[in-house]
């Protein structure tokens, strides 16, 4: 395996990981699958932020993807920054998620965030509650029933771990 930042030909793999997710499970909350270039402007905006947008490639494929994005778009959560991990389902459990998220992690300490939050679609998603706790995030509460997808109501699941010295010293900037 091969963590890498992504490139703008990667896009139509991203494109149809998200799409598969977007269309058969919960973890977006999008209900339409956007196109490619959409992502693409998505992906730029990430990267124009100073923000890590890797993907994961196993025999020259990319077989998962992840980045980081502003958590809210207020000055005061400036430090703070929500994960995003996506992988081809036929490429899970090989521990792509947590090299991707690790990643992720790193470069996001690097460029002086100070937390980290993951927003989980579903409560009931048990692989991505269990990898974000096996990289040191811990609970910070579910919204009940915030999203409508597939009939059903879902949560959201919030997880945080700091980043470097978190709260523990003023921020730079």
């Amino acid at each position: 395996m091969l963590v890498r930042d992504s490139r703008p030909e990667d896009l139509e793999r991203i494109h149809a990981i998200y799409a598969h997710h977007v269309l058969t499970g919960s973890a977006s909350f999008e209900e339409v699958p956007p196109d490619a270039a959409e992502l693409g402007r998505r992906r730029l905006e990430v990267l124009g932020r100073g923000l890590p947008y890797v993907v994961a490639e196993i025999d020259g494929i990319v077989a998962g993807y992840a980045y980081a994005g502003p958590y809210r778009l207020r000055t005061a959560y400036r430090f703070t920054v929500e994960d995003s991990i996506y992988i081809d389902p036929a490429f899970t459990g090989r521990g792509l998620g947590r090299a991707l998220l690790a990643t992720v992690i790193e470069r996001c300490t690097l460029a002086g965030c100070r937390q980290m939050v993951a927003v989980i679609g579903d409560s009931g998603n048990a692989s991505s509650i269990g990898l974000h706790r096996q990289l040191g995030f811990e609970p910070a509460g579910v919204l009940k029933s915030v999203g409508f997808k597939f009939g059903r109501w879902v949560d959201s699941v919030l997880m945080q771990r700091p980043l470097g010295s978190g709260d523990e010293t003023r921020p730079n900037g």
